[in-house]
């Protein structure tokens, strides 16, 4: 009776691990959107054993993501701005050549595509180490000697989605245009957010610092500096966020430490 019922379950777990296998990944922090606000803490505190992410600015739009379980990601990766050891997963976005490379270093096992193919959008659900990355897609406007004769690329732009020790790190991107309620909906929760701030080349400073609010992240993390004021962009988002500025270019953080206040990080170490 035992070697039939074994049987029988051995034939349907042939069946099942197939259908398992292709299912969608869960974005925890979508889940996390749905669910009931948590208290915070009112100001970093480390906590003994918490899951720590160093984050490192790099320069440009190109930060880097160190995890607990030793995954290395860079951001809007082109090889300019490099800090350490070779990335282990690098992101890219069809911008300038500062924001991408057709040519990455052929170490660097993951290289991921905030662009599509043949029309289509790019689509990033997968886990890689101890990080499950996604993407949402925006669309963006078209650079000097691209002569197809429309003033925007459908879904050239990703914002990257990093999920890792419980914290949900989002990359803005390249972002040319405000985002509607189905983008917010597809981001979901963000704890920390990476923005763009030069006010020209991407948006207008209105336009991010609305987004900004909107997205409500604890942690903000301005890049594509340039020569933009900080006051600027500190006036246009609202005396809700707090400016934290730092001479080091790293930071560690969990999500046990995250500010009870939104905050903005300034990492101005070299």
């Amino acid at each position: 009776m035992w070697r039939f019922l074994s049987a029988v379950l051995a034939l349907f777990g042939t069946f099942l691990t197939p259908a398992v296998a292709q299912q969608p990944q869960r974005s925890e922090c979508l889940a996390m959107a749905n669910a009931t606000p948590r208290a915070l803490p009112v100001a970093f505190q480390r906590a003994a054993n918490a899951a720590e992410v160093e984050i490192t600015y790099a320069g440009h739009s190109t930060y880097f993501i160190d995890t607990p379980g030793g995954l290395r990601i860079a951001t809007d990766y082109s090889g300019a701005y490099q800090v350490g050891r070779l990335p282990d997963v690098v992101t890219m976005n069809r911008a300038h050549s500062t924001h991408y490379s057709l040519y990455p270093d052929k170490r660097i096992p993951h290289v991921l595509h905030g662009w599509g193919e043949d029309g289509k959008p790019a689509v990033i659900s997968e886990r890689i180490g101890d990080t499950f990355i996604r993407n949402v897609t925006t669309d963006i406007r078209r650079y000097f000697g691209d002569d197809t004769g429309t003033d925007m690329i459908r879904d050239g732009n990703s914002i990257f989605i990093f999920e890792v020790a419980g914290l949900c790190i989002g990359h803005l991107g390249h972002l040319h245009h405000k985002l509607d309620d189905s983008h917010f909906a597809q981001i979901g929760r963000l704890d920390i957010v990476m923005v763009p701030i030069d006010g020209t080349y991407t948006m207008s400073l209105d336009g991010i610092s609305e987004i900004t609010k909107r997205l409500r992240a604890s942690v903000v993390l301005p890049m594509h500096r340039f020569a933009t004021p900080l006051d600027d962009f500190m006036r246009r988002i609202g005396r809700d966020f707090e400016i934290d500025r730092r001479l080091q270019r790293s930071f560690r953080i969990s999500r046990d430490s995250l500010p009870g206040t939104p905050t903005v990080i300034i990492l101005d170490g070299v």
